[in-house]
């Protein structure tokens, strides 16, 4: 039950992107419906920034996107299921056609990790991270595929408050847009606060 409802509040904090821009749209691409084999996608999960109590570094972790049966209606579904350093816990179920959880779960991640190291309002930092994959963004060619970048704080008024994540960058390298995305990455720049959520499909 706890897994379903952190599948259903994930979902809702992200619903509703309409992207604008070559960037966004990249990004978002459809890239459902999912068709997994037994073993599922895997990427690789790095977290890493300053100590502080509720913030969880993770040195070699993962997230597995997998398929399975929903046993209420038989119907194919989307779970992940996340490895860190002390535990594993399943997150799901989501619609194999509703989107990338692994997207959805990745923005989650960076959203909440940046209220721990600032004290920030979740709400508001995640309506920001929105705000810039909706507007902006640049997107350059590399090799057969692109990577897409987003500054969401890097004009923000509060930029003052935020304890050096106005630097942040989020990036992603895409490939073919109906592939899942090769690397997520979130990055502060200079030595405050030092935060890094990486992720790369295996």
């Amino acid at each position: 039950m706890i897994r379903n409802l952190v599948a259903a509040i994930l979902m809702t904090a992200w619903a509703g992107m309409a992207p604008a821009g070559e960037a966004g749209d990249a990004v978002f691409a459809d890239r459902g419906p999912w068709s997994l084999e037994d073993a599922g996608l895997r990427w690789s999960l790095h977290v890493e920034g300053p100590e502080m109590p509720g913030f969880l570094p993770i040195k070699n972790g993962s997230l597995t996107l997998t398929q399975a049966i929903d046993p209420s209606d038989q119907q194919p579904v989307l779970r992940l299921v996340q490895q860190t350093d002390t535990r594993m816990r399943e997150i799901g179920p989501f619609p194999v056609s509703g989107g990338d959880p692994v997207l959805t779960f990745f923005l989650e991640q960076v959203t909440r990790d940046m209220a721990r190291l600032t004290g920030g309002s979740p709400h508001y930092i995640r309506n920001r991270i929105k705000d810039a994959l909706f507007e902006g963004g640049k997107i350059d060619r590399q090799g057969d595929g692109s990577v897409a970048r987003f500054s969401p704080f890097a004009q923000d008024a509060n930029a003052p408050r935020m304890g050096g994540f106005s630097t942040l960058t989020l990036s992603f390298v895409l490939g073919d847009p109906r592939q899942p995305i090769r690397e997520l990455r979130a990055e502060t720049q200079g030595p405050q606060p030092g935060y890094l959520t990486r992720m790369e499909l295996q």
